[in-house]
């Protein structure tokens, strides 16, 4: 009995091991702490429902370092540029404008979501296709990045 119960255990945690190594295209990258205290979480790229038209990227930042720094840019493989695009009002109507610097501190945590702050991937290639991973490279104004694989999703799945 002690032994059977020894090798459902066993089994179950062999099994658990698996699970763990799959690689889900649904799940969100999960967080990576990188350059000076930079957390990432949440990164997905979101392909556009034309193809060819630019992709947006999405992510959860949270800083940790002594020292406020910004975000300075984001590299997507996979695309021929990247432009990062936050939303603001003018004359009445909201619209998409550039965010060349988005500045990080100690406990504010920042979110990259639709509506909002988002990195544009444009000129995306074949090699951003649903269901694979794109590495998404975040650099700091002082010169440290950080790097983490992003599942790419088709235009409609779940931001």
């Amino acid at each position: 009995m002690i032994r059977r119960a020894a090798l459902a255990i066993a089994l179950g945690a062999g099994v658990a091991g698996l699970a763990a190594c799959s690689d889900a295209g649904d799940t969100p990258a999960s967080a990576v702490e990188g350059a000076a205290g930079l957390t990432v979480s949440n990164a997905r790229v979101v392909l556009a429902p034309v193809a060819g038209n630019p992709a947006a990227v999405y992510f959860d930042l949270s800083y940790s370092g002594a020292a406020p720094v910004t975000l300075s840019s984001v590299t997507v493989e996979g695309a021929g540029m990247t432009m990062i695009h936050d939303y603001a009002e003018s004359a009445g109507k909201m619209q998409m404008t550039m965010a060349d610097n988005v500045p990080l501190a100690a406990d504010a945590p920042v979110t990259f979501a639709p509506g909002g702050l988002h990195v544009m991937a444009m000129e995306p290639t074949a090699a951003l296709a649903a269901g694979g991973t794109a590495k998404v490279t975040l650099t700091l104004s002082d010169g440290t990045s950080t790097t983490v694989d992003a599942p790419v999703r088709a235009a409609g799945e779940e931001r």
